[in-house]
């Protein structure tokens, strides 16, 4: 397996994090990408630092306002006085809104909530990460059985123009995007703990790319407004968006359940590649976790995804410090390249493909 990871990413270490009215640590640190690159480590796999992404990269899926803020945000914050790390207090409905000059109207216009502090390096960092889902889809499209990208900011909860949930750029659709542009259909399976909002809307009223997510109820959960059952895609893209929302406190034998659902909805689509948004924050000791997976249930997780079949991206989204980061990682890894090792040896069965999305 193939594995992107660039030291850069650690420039981003936000500080602030909002909880109920109180100000906290963030979750969201540097630390993370330590300890999960450390559990790639002692798997024996070799770690690839791939270029960051371009500018051309970012507008396949970004709009060119937004990155502008991304890169000159923070800049025009110190200059405005502000504090160090550019946070919005206030957020605009947008229905209807115009765009404003100033650069804490436009915080508020590009930061879904408070948990996105932009410092000073955080966009290298994102494009850093964002970097990294892009070297992991450039192999599997050369031909690579999978690859895993150590993102860290995650993406999943960026917008095409809307940072959001410690998320700054898409890395998951930009992977997926990115595999478009070589010819290739992709499916994305988001199996983090929450719902991949920003990935959603990117590809909400598109039939290129099927998205199917498995997560904790959005109407007791973060990000609350978006990952219901009824959500299904628009236009052309009716139909080609699936949510399977499951109640606080789901024990691993109903997520193992939920996984197989959303594997056969990806498999009635007959994708060429699958593009998994990999959170490890379904964890029962995650601090954020509403679920309840042991570190062995990431393992049957791994194999359960590898037996069918796609060559794989393993984007990293969620996963958060706690004692069994690294471990869960680690049997996550070592299931799924096990399972790959059986079906290479032919003791697997081949996916079916069915005719309806929703049957």
């Amino acid at each position: 397996m193939q594995v992107f990871y660039s030291d850069t990413q650690a420039l981003h270490d936000p500080r602030f994090f909002l909880v109920r009215g109180r100000s906290e640590a963030s979750p969201e640190r540097a630390e993370r990408a330590n300890v999960l690159r450390a559990a790639v480590q002692r798997l024996g796999l070799e770690v690839r630092a791939p270029e960051p992404a371009s500018p051309a990269d970012l507008l396949t899926v970004h709009r060119e306002d937004y990155l502008t803020f991304l890169e000159t945000g923070w800049a025009d914050w110190q200059r405005a006085g502000g504090g160090a790390e550019v946070v919005a207090n206030v957020h605009p409905s947008r229905a209807p809104a115009s765009y404003p000059r100033g650069i804490v109207g436009r915080a508020g216009w590009h930061m879904a909530d408070t948990a996105c502090p932009l410092g000073e390096h955080s966009f290298e960092a994102a494009r850093a990460s964002a970097g990294c889902a892009l070297g992991a889809a450039d192999a599997v499209a050369g031909g690579a059985d999978c690859a895993y990208a150590l993102c860290r900011p995650p993406g999943h909860h960026a917008f095409a123009d809307m940072a959001g949930g410690f998320c700054f750029l898409n890395n998951t659709a930009l992977a997926a995007q990115a595999l478009l542009g070589r010819g290739l259909r992709p499916a994305i399976l988001d199996i983090d703990v929450h719902h991949g909002n920003g990935t959603q809307a990117i590809f909400y009223d598109c039939v290129d790319v099927l998205h199917v997510s498995l997560h904790a109820d959005p109407a007791a959960f973060y990000p609350w407004f978006w990952g219901y059952a009824h959500e299904r895609g628009s236009g052309v893209g009716e139909g080609w968006t699936r949510n399977l929302p499951l109640s606080l406190g789901t024990d691993e034998h109903a997520y193992l359940e939920a996984l197989e659902e959303a594997l056969g909805t990806v498999a009635r689509a007959a994708p060429d590649v699958l593009v998994v948004a990999l959170g490890l924050d379904t964890h029962e000791a995650d601090p954020l976790a509403a679920f309840r997976v042991t570190t062995e249930g990431f393992a049957r997780i791994g194999a359960r995804i590898r037996a069918a079949g796609w060559p794989t991206v393993l984007v990293q989204e969620g996963g958060y410090p706690s004692p069994h980061l690294g471990d869960n990682l680690e049997r996550f890894l070592d299931g799924f390249d096990t399972a790959g090792q059986k079906k290479r040896a032919g003791r697997l069965p081949a996916r079916s493909v069915g005719r309806s999305l929703w049957s």
